[in-house]
Formats: C-alpha cells, structure tokens, sequence
C-alpha cells in the first residue's frame, strides 16, 4: 500500500498493486520439477539370474543361547554355567554338530563377552 504525502489535498489516495513476483517464483520452481522429475527417473532392464537352491530346512526346535545382563548364559529357558555348557549343549541337540544355535544378548552385555560366548560356542563346536 502506499499513500501520497502531499498536504495540498485532505484525502490520501491508496494505490494498489498485486505483488506477482513470489508467484513466478514458485511457478518457476514447479515447472523445472515438472521438466527433471522424469528425467531423473532411469530406466535399465537388467535380467537376474533366478535361484535353483532349494530353502534350507528349518530346525524343528531351534537353540536359543541368551547372555543376560549379569553375564550368566541361559540355554532356553534353562540356566548354564560356561563350564557345562559344552555338555549341555550337546544334551539339546542330541549330538547332532549341525543343530543350529541362535545367540542373543542383552543391549547392556559389553560387545567382548558376546564374543567370548561365540568363541566358546566354536571350541564346543
């Protein structure tokens, strides 16, 4: 808005005019995301090779080992102390080295004690 400052008249004329300059901006803007959008999008035709392997067989009772946050080792829902583990282990899979055994720790158990369980897990094998 703007007004005249001239004292010669009592009456301040307003004068107005539509501020289009934003407007450009944003059709601007519109418009080269209209043109590159689909430029951007590239299109490869890649033929994949298809898998032949049959799906492992899953275990009927898998082995879950948890190291909890005081660092003592759970078979199951079963305490294990390291010394037995190796015989306990071998109890709950019957013998069979090929069972596969799942590890899992609490967040607060330090990343080394996750590793000496694994290492102690690959002596028993």
């Amino acid at each position: 808005m703007s007004a005249r400052l001239d004292h010669d008249e009592d009456t301040l004329n307003e004068v107005h005019k539509i501020n289009v300059t934003p407007f450009i901006d944003v059709a601007l803007v519109l418009l080269i995301f209209m043109v590159a959008g689909p430029l951007a999008t590239v299109d490869i035709k890649v033929s994949l090779p298809v898998a032949s392997a049959e799906p492992q067989p899953r275990a009927d009772r898998p082995l879950f080992m948890t190291v909890k946050p005081n660092l003592s080792l759970d078979l199951g829902n079963d305490s294990v102390s390291r010394e037995r583990s190796s015989s306990t282990l071998d109890a709950a899979a019957r013998g069979n080295k090929d069972t596969p055994i799942y590890l899992r720790a609490d967040k607060t158990v330090p990343y080394g004690e996750l590793i000496e369980v694994m290492n102690l897990l690959r002596a028993e094998g």
